[in-house]
């Protein structure tokens, strides 16, 4: 009988290659196979050249990064509170949104319109969440966006080194960005 809870080859070698490629943005396609437990081999008949693994590494994760911000936005009782729970939910892909951060597929036209199309669902985002008082209406969105995106790195960097949990996280992020980080502070 086959353990239920082990990988296919192809998605071993999908999440050896975000956690190498997450690492080391060089990182050989031999270390992806050694880390998925497969060999070259393998890799290569589900494909054939890192640029093809690469080009499937930004698909799926532009694809569980929506599925993850669409579920936690459902139910979400104000644009603050869809900004926070998608920023919770994708904390543990953080693996996933370094790595469209960090690898050159803008070149590819649907990866690109998918890219293009989560910026502007989120600026969409920032902006009513402005009109609702969240953010400082005179803050640039663009500001706003790019501290979102550090947060959610910063965060997930923290889960993965053990310093914090995702929750932990996810806490610490929301209130960098609502609040920042600075205690009370009197000018003379």
């Amino acid at each position: 009988m086959t353990d239920p809870t082990r990988l296919s080859a192809r998605d071993a070698l999908i999440e050896a290659a975000f956690a190498v490629f997450s690492r080391d943005p060089s990182a050989s396609l031999i270390q992806v196979a050694e880390r998925a437990g497969v060999g070259r081999a393998t890799l290569h008949r589900h494909f054939s050249s890192r640029d093809d693994l690469i080009l499937a590494l930004g698909r799926i994760a532009i694809a569980e990064m929506d599925e993850a911000a669409e579920a936690a936005c459902e139910g979400a009782r104000s644009y603050a509170d869809a900004l926070k729970r998608t920023l919770e939910a994708l904390i543990p892909l953080g693996d996933r949104h370094g790595f469209l951060a960090r690898e050159p597929i803008e070149n590819d036209p649907t990866i690109r319109a998918e890219f293009e199309r989560q910026l502007h669902e989120t600026r969409d985002m920032v902006e009513k969440a402005k009109q609702e008082g969240l953010f400082d209406k005179s803050a640039p969105t663009a500001w706003i966006i790019q501290a979102y995106d550090h947060l959610l790195y910063a965060a997930w960097e923290s889960v993965r080194a053990g310093d914090a949990t995702p929750m932990q996280a996810a806490d610490l992020a929301w209130r960098t960005l609502t609040t920042g980080l600075g205690g009370k502070t009197s000018e003379s």
